[in-house]
């Protein structure tokens, strides 16, 4: 198969589909690569690295061309139009808070493999973990930033010094991205509380912090409590291919002290806070409300694209291979984490907790392929 690598167009969103070591990948996999003139250079990545690994530079529409199209973000309405039946879409889609991007997929029947959806061994999400874990230590450190005065913040250090309190930091859900949040908030010295409805994950965290981070039942009392003293409170609950369940009312907000900070890191799933009513870009990262200081930037990993570009690439990269090697049809059916990915198939939309967020009709990718 050919491989296209266009240049993503989200605003900031300095991240490339592939390193050149994930094109050397497939290409000893017997692949072609086409990749999209300067797609890598923010990330760090230089047309030359790319034509070292064998791959050809491209403009946008040939790129668009090929027979799988690998990105990081899901594509914008400026990009519909590249969609073409047969195409297969491999990259993050997040569907469940938009049907037209839904609706444009079906359309125009693209396969179409979405990252965050692709469950591996164990119920583990290999595709969106190595994301999961740059967005939540890049949202404590995002959030310590607008807690100075001179962003609308409190003016609180995050770590503080001694003999004055440490800012409390709310972490609410506490799987990849909460775990990871609440390390890097503990490792700035703040005060963590870690709230979660799993009774048995949050033995678990109490255990893996030793008990220096406050783990709490994620019940109405609890959550009311810890938001309204929060300093900073980030958002971390994701349900695969799922909307965002809306966790955190407009009255919890208001109960915060003027100056404080929330982070949503599913604002592209909806977001978990009734006030993130939209996501926000890198050029224009916050607003507030009553008060309270918003981030919602949908694509946070983008502000550290190398390290962000390398961690994606190892996980997805061998699992583009075997699409390559063994076409996508056969892929699917040998491989359960490659088919669990596909949201959308040849004008159906075969990934139930998208169809239920968008009340559309769902269909089961197994009476497809059969």
């Amino acid at each position: 198969m050919n491989f296209g690598i266009p240049k993503e167009v989200k605003n900031n969103e300095n991240r490339v589909g592939i390193t050149p070591a994930g094109v050397i990948e497939l290409v000893h996999a017997g692949q072609k690569v086409y990749v999209e003139h300067n797609a890598g250079l923010v990330a760090g990545y230089t047309d030359r690295d790319y034509q070292d690994a064998e791959a050809a530079i491209v403009d946008a529409d040939t790129a668009w061309s090929q027979d799988v199209v690998i990105k990081v973000k899901e594509p914008l309405p400026d990009e519909y139009h590249y969609f073409h039946p047969g195409l297969i879409l491999y990259t993050y889609l997040h569907l469940a808070a938009n049907q037209e991007l839904t609706e444009a997929l079906l359309k125009s029947e693209v396969t179409a493999i979405g990252y965050e959806t692709m469950v591996g061994p164990n119920h583990t999400l290999p595709a969106l973990t190595p994301m999961s874990q740059v967005a939540g230590r890049m949202a404590v450190i995002i959030g310590s930033q607008y807690l100075q005065t001179q962003y609308g913040g409190k003016g609180i250090l995050i770590s503080s010094v001694p003999g004055v309190a440490k800012a409390q930091v709310v972490v609410i859900g506490a799987g990849t991205v909460g775990m990871n949040a609440a390390r890097a908030a503990l490792d700035l010295g703040a005060h963590v509380t870690l709230l979660d409805i799993n009774p048995a994950v949050l033995e678990r965290m109490d255990n893996l912090f030793e008990g220096r981070v406050q783990t709490l039942f994620s019940d109405q009392q609890n959550l009311t409590m810890a938001v309204r003293n929060a300093d900073l409170v980030i958002g971390a609950v994701l349900i695969p291919g799922a909307k965002a369940p809306k966790l955190v009312s407009e009255d919890m907000i208001k109960s915060m002290a003027p100056g404080s900070v929330v982070v949503d890191i599913p604002i592209d799933q909806g977001g978990i806070f009734a006030t993130t009513d939209h996501a926000t870009t890198f050029a224009d990262p916050v607003y507030t409300k009553h008060g309270v200081i918003h981030y919602a930037v949908a694509n946070i990993p983008g502000a550290v694209p190398r390290t962000a570009t390398d961690a994606l690439t190892s996980v997805t990269v061998p699992y583009a291979a075997k699409i390559g090697r063994q076409g996508v049809v056969p892929a699917i059916e040998a491989d359960s984490t490659i088919a669990t990915g596909v949201n959308t198939y040849q004008g159906h939309l075969v990934e139930k907790a998208v169809a239920d967020s968008l009340g559309l009709p769902y269909t089961d990718l197994n009476t497809l392929l059969a």
